[in-house]
């Protein structure tokens, strides 16, 4: 059994996909790029603020579905160019607690609206 995750405390889905889905005990959640959800306002500074927004997207959305960055186990990153890796893992390493969740990272050719950050998750549900 699934069951669809919605906030209006994150980005509006823009197509076919949920914000997160809670399956088995987990939370799966989208892809989320920095909107600021109060404005619907595409966020366009610095990789660093950029993430910021990012991870406070995902966290509205854990918050959501019972869950938190504190129970995420796994994230990819996408990036638009590898050379932010060093400034998006500074705020990145903020965000979590030890035990890190695993992680991928990788560059992708291009991301939505041309964003330099993407973050999706997979976190336990309480």
């Amino acid at each position: 059994m699934k069951k669809e995750v919605k906030t209006d405390k994150a980005p509006q889905p823009i197509g076919p996909y949920s914000q997160g889905i809670i399956a088995n005990g987990f939370v799966f959640c989208s892809g989320q790029i920095p909107i600021v959800p109060e404005t619907n306002s595409l966020l366009t500074g610095p990789i660093e603020e950029q993430t910021r927004q990012v991870l406070k997207n995902v966290a509205a959305v854990l918050d959501a579905a019972g869950s938190s960055l504190d129970d995420v186990v796994k994230t990819t990153v996408f990036l638009q160019d590898m050379n932010d890796f060093a400034a998006m893992n500074k705020v990145y390493g903020e965000a979590f607690k030890t035990p890190f969740p695993a992680r991928a990272a990788v560059q992708a050719a291009r991301l939505p609206r041309d964003v330099k950050v993407e973050i999706e998750v997979v976190a336990l549900v309480k």
